[in-house]
């Protein structure tokens, strides 16, 4: 009896033991099931960020462009103690950074820290390329957490950091170009535009797609490409082609640069663009920056003027009214015009002429640019003829340039003109206010039949192949008939001939323009400062551009006529053209 219950006792602690270890089986199973351990990632995903698109001249050449950069992180407690030097050596090497600061950048951090933040693509491959040499060197080596007992190899991870924007150019076609402002995009310092190309297309220019790699990590946490990998292609955004060429560009902000100089005036802008399609060569300011590095005094030259900027433009608004004469059927180019001397009175209101005709053809008023007689010649016209006629003419609408941030421009409403003397005034060029790019869009349909074309600086966009999709350059309009334009354009070859414009005479070219000298409005009235501008168009058998200047407050004494500041600019550019074979004179 005593032996069964010893036996029984043996059995009951069996069983405890074997109940106990099983429960402690269960807790630990349930433990480590629950709780996050410290294992290597055997997956690794890389991201091949996409690029902004560049900006290409006419000729050839990135105006704007964009690279990668990288930061270079290095976990110092990886490095073996006894190949630190090496280190340093080999990094410096390939990354082209100071030695000396690598090695005050370790010794002053233990564990992780930013080596560079500024690497390349180029230097960031052949980092990449030492990181995977120096683990298999064994320059790198496992480090143990004395607290956690874990165990981990980092070493030196390079990574893309952002996108910086380059401007190869520098300053050339600034302020048309634009700039850009830097944005942080989860821990990606990327950049998008903010005037100029650089925002107008920020649509197209913009990256389209990252590219992904992602599998098994190897030991330098590269990917490791197999059947599992997943892999999905960079796509970066649509490059721009301008009509600009880079050369001719160049060369006419050399023109203005010294005229402005020359002159002492505040800005000077050009404009050169093809009468046929509207394709702009060159769209030029004397007042540039870098877009690379711009300083508070570049503020003022941010803004594109030849778009921004509005302005009474004086006598080049005369050839309009008298197209709008000749439409309406108002006026016979030959009917005289009495002139009174140069001085004629409507109202309470003197108006004068720079010289003292007495007749002059009806013509002749703009060859000779006479404020009396385009005074009396605007009387003819209704108000409904003279509001509606300068409408059709893109006065109050944007030019449509592919710019932002356009002004519209102003003329007085409608029931205004049924005052004589805002007839009179509106018909010299007062009492409105435009943009430079309306006037050169107005211009050039004097030049191309009649018809309007929308001025455009960029020729289309295109993916890295170099295939270009052209931007639809639809929307011609008929705002004058032929016969009109042939006529306004023989009376603008006559105003060269014979009128203000002698100084842009180019033998062997077909030569017309118009110019103009206003007072620039201030506070309460007009001052003694002025805006310069001549207008018109250079042809040859084949070719036919339309070219404006406006010169704006020159300060030189006695120089603020356009004859004297905006002609010769004018004449400067049609010789730039003649030799560089844009225009061919015949003899």
């Amino acid at each position: 009896m005593q032996n069964n219950q010893q036996k029984t006792y043996k059995i009951v602690f069996l069983f405890f033991i074997v109940t106990i270890g099983f429960i402690l089986f269960l807790g630990a199973d349930f433990y480590w099931s629950n709780t996050k351990r410290k294992l290597p990632n055997l997956q690794h995903k890389e991201i091949n960020h996409a690029l902004r698109g560049d900006i290409i001249s006419k000729d050839g050449f990135r105006i704007a462009t964009s690279k990668k950069l990288y930061k270079v992180m290095l976990d110092t407690r990886n490095i073996d103690p006894g190949k630190k030097q090496l280190f340093i050596k080999l990094y410096s090497l390939y990354s082209g950074d100071d030695p000396k600061k690598v090695l005050k950048i370790i010794k002053s951090h233990f564990g992780n820290v930013v080596l560079s933040y500024k690497i390349d693509s180029k230097r960031a491959k052949y980092l990449k390329n030492l990181a995977r040499k120096l683990y298999l060197s064994k320059v790198f080596i496992a480090y143990e957490n004395p607290k956690t007992k874990e165990s981990f190899s980092h070493g030196m991870n390079i990574v893309e950091s952002g996108e910086k924007r380059i401007y190869p150019a520098v300053d050339t076609l600034t302020p048309v170009i634009g700039y850009i402002r830097k944005v942080e995009k989860k821990s990606m310092t990327k950049v998008v535009g903010i005037k100029g190309i650089e925002k107008y297309y920020e649509d197209k220019l913009a990256p389209i797609q990252d590219s992904i790699l992602q599998g098994r990590r190897d030991l330098s946490n590269s990917v490791i490409l197999d059947g599992n990998s997943i892999y999905t292609k960079r796509i970066d955004g649509y490059d721009i082609h301008l009509n600009i060429s880079l050369k001719i560009q160049k060369i006419v902000e050399k023109i203005l640069d010294d005229k402005k100089k020359y002159l002492n005036a505040s800005e000077i802008i050009a404009c050169v663009m093809d009468s046929k399609n509207g394709k702009i060569l060159a769209l030029a300011s004397s007042n540039r920056y870098n877009p690379d590095f711009i300083r508070r005094v570049d503020y003022p030259s941010l803004n594109v003027a030849a778009a921004e900027y509005l302005y009474e433009p004086g006598s080049v608004m005369k050839p309009f009214t008298f197209a709008l004469l000749l439409r309406a059927k108002k006026v016979n180019p030959f009917d005289l015009v009495r002139i009174f001397g140069g001085k004629y009175k409507i109202g309470k209101k003197t108006i004068r002429d720079s010289h003292e005709y007495d007749w002059l053809s009806a013509e002749d008023v703009i060859v000779h640019s006479s404020n009396v007689g385009i005074a009396q010649l605007a009387q003819n016209l209704n108000s409904i003829e003279f509001y509606q006629g300068l409408k059709d003419f893109g006065f109050t609408f944007r030019s449509g340039i592919d710019l932002p941030y356009e002004a519209r421009g102003n003329i007085p409403p409608l029931h205004k003109f049924k005052s004589q003397i805002y007839k009179a005034t509106v018909g010299y060029g007062y009492g409105l206010r435009v943009n430079f790019m309306q006037l050169i869009k107005a211009y050039n349909i004097f030049n191309n039949h009649g018809r309007e074309v929308v001025p455009k600086i960029a020729e289309g966009f295109s993916l890295k192949d170099g295939k270009i999709n052209h931007f639809d350059s639809s929307g011609e309009k008929q705002i004058i008939s032929n016969p009109i334009a042939q006529r306004m354009k023989k009376i603008l070859i006559k105003t060269v001939l014979k009128g203000t414009g002698k100084a842009a005479i180019f033998d062997g070219l077909e030569i017309g323009g118009k110019t103009g000298t206003a007072h620039i409005a201030g506070h309460g009235g007009y001052t003694n400062n002025y805006n310069s501008s001549f207008f018109g168009f250079a042809n040859d058998k084949k070719s036919r551009f339309t070219i404006g200047v406006l010169v704006r407050n020159p300060k030189k004494r006695y120089y603020y006529y356009a004859s004297l500041t905006a002609v010769p600019v004018f004449r400067s550019i049609v010789e730039t053209l003649v030799e560089e074979g844009y225009l061919s004179p015949s003899f």
